[in-house]
């Protein structure tokens, strides 16, 4: 039977989620495409989320489509919550989306009522849960009011079913919009999820993270290690067993120029003289300064969750630091 380890709290720095109560790790663990699929072992799987705990991080993040197939992420995490770590559901931040597509048919994704609260009774049932902590509207729907969009969140909330409300691949502008919205209706938006990363300063660029500060919205970061590019894996090459040697419609082997492949050397020269690996420099790089709440990251092994917390160590920056990263992606 598994116990907690005692000192779970001593070390993960907790960040306030905009002005809201609730506060996250430094480091969230994502349940995208290592959850669930049959070439991945219950027991590996179970063995990630108790190493997670065991080192603080208290935020498991997940999402309807997670898997694959769909939904077994959601299934295999409310097994392994079962197991071992209903004891402490009241220490755990859950959260889960909606907004891709689920099953067949005209509601089977976006973002009406109809949908959204279909999916989340799903989820609640894959899960074995009465509520989740965060449910988020995935994406915005172009064909649905967003007024109708973050209704349904609202109603959720008021359902008793999600503590929180989150948004995740908004624009400023329909982020800005989304909070007045919710903020009329009376359940503040908590959390925006934006891809963001040393190689995607989109949020930066096309004033995201502005409006979030504006808007005091926490965020979340997805892909801070760029499908596994900011890793130590393709220094060398593309190993056979890597996310870029196979068929992944997320990375493949042709992103990964020459040009790609310097820059990320020197990037590891730069996290070897802060005494970090290439991972645990690109982690520390979103979290920088405190804007960005929480970086989310995914593990195939307890021992890459065990790297990816060890980031916390070293999160600060110099002017010269700064400079040097920027100076090598600018090239």
């Amino acid at each position: 039977m598994y116990t907690a380890h005692p000192d779970r709290y001593a070390d993960m720095p907790y960040r306030r989620t905009g002005r809201s109560g609730l506060k996250l790790p430094a480091i969230s663990l994502g349940l995208w495409h290592n959850f669930g699929p049959a070439d991945r072992t219950v027991e590996t799987q179970r063995a990630i989320l108790r190493r997670a705990f065991d080192l603080g991080v208290t935020h498991f993040d997940l999402a309807n489509n997670y898997g694959p197939p769909p939904g077994a992420a959601e299934s295999a995490f409310g097994e392994a919550l079962k197991s071992d770590l209903a004891a402490y559901r009241d220490e755990l931040i859950i959260s889960t989306k909606a907004g891709y597509l689920m099953w067949p048919g005209p509601y089977g994704e976006w973002g009406s009522r109809k949908y959204l609260l279909s999916s989340l009774d799903q989820s609640l049932t894959r899960m074995g849960l009465d509520y989740v902590d965060i449910f988020y509207s995935h994406r915005p729907d172009p064909e649905t009011p967003l007024e109708e969009t973050m209704g349904a969140l609202h109603s959720a909330v008021q359902q008793g079913k999600a503590l929180y409300v989150g948004i995740s691949n908004y624009s400023a502008e329909q982020t800005r919009e989304a909070a007045r919205i919710l903020g009329e209706l009376g359940t503040p938006l908590l959390i925006h999820q934006p891809r963001y990363s040393m190689l995607d300063r989109r949020p930066e660029d096309e004033g995201l993270l502005d409006a979030l500060d504006e808007l005091q919205v926490g965020s979340i970061v997805f892909s801070p290690l760029e499908q596994g590019v900011l890793t130590g894996r393709y220094l060398d090459g593309i190993p056979e067993d890597s996310r870029a040697a196979s068929d992944s419609p997320f990375l493949n082997s042709d992103a990964l120029t020459e040009d790609l492949v310097a820059q990320l050397r020197e990037l590891n020269d730069i996290a070897k003289s802060r005494g970090q690996t290439l991972a645990q420099l690109a982690l520390a790089w979103v979290l920088r300064g405190g804007r960005v709440t929480s970086a989310l990251v995914g593990a195939s092994s307890p021992q890459q969750i065990e790297d990816s917390v060890g980031t916390i160590a070293n999160l600060d920056f110099d002017a010269e630091e700064l400079a040097r990263i920027d100076a090598v992606i600018k090239k």
